[in-house]
């Protein structure tokens, strides 16, 4: 059967199609072997379960999630992403990057340029160790807002692909 569906649900189609083999695979470790106690009639414990047909069965599945994957890695590969200029593919890179960027510069823009570490020593002997930023706060502030701007950005534009755009790709029934 022929489908023209977006990456959002091709994506959710691979879902269903591992998780009906997920449960084939549970039924079939339930059911391939079992337990008779000495004296009882094996046949009267003996569950329901065809060889050959769950192995069908699994090689259609993976048959099918093997065209989903590929059907939507041909198109994370081709498909760019609003004005970036990149592929969903390298987009998919470059989120963890900028979310990384992003949770780095956020404990580095709420440092004080000047900072108190450790106060130690007795009556009039005191320590007292500062510690200092040594990068221009504000600047750091200043990235933070910017890459995390970007990233709305690019999450934003990724999602309107991954719900508008369109591929075609056939599975079997």
């Amino acid at each position: 059967m022929k489908y023209t569906v977006t990456s959002a649900e091709a994506s959710k189609m691979l879902k269903k199609v591992l998780e009906e083999k997920n449960i084939l695979l549970a039924n079939e470790r339930q059911s391939s072997i079992f337990n008779a106690s000495l004296g009882e009639e094996a046949e009267s414990v003996r569950p329901v379960y065809n060889y050959e047909e769950t192995q069908r069965s699994l090689e259609f599945f993976n048959r099918k999630i093997r065209i989903l994957k590929h059907a939507i890695n041909c198109f994370n590969s081709s498909q760019t992403v609003g004005d970036t200029g990149m592929t969903i593919d390298q987009i998919l890179v470059y989120i963890p990057q900028l979310t990384e960027m992003r949770d780095r510069l956020f404990d580095m823009q709420n440092r004080l340029p000047k900072q108190r570490t450790y106060v130690g020593g007795i009556g009039r002997n005191m320590i007292i160790d500062y510690c200092y930023a040594n990068y221009s706060v504000e600047k750091a502030k200043e990235d933070y807002t910017r890459i995390s701007d970007e990233l709305r950005m690019i999450q934003t534009a990724l999602d309107v692909v991954n719900t508008t755009v369109t591929m075609e790709f056939e599975l079997p029934d």
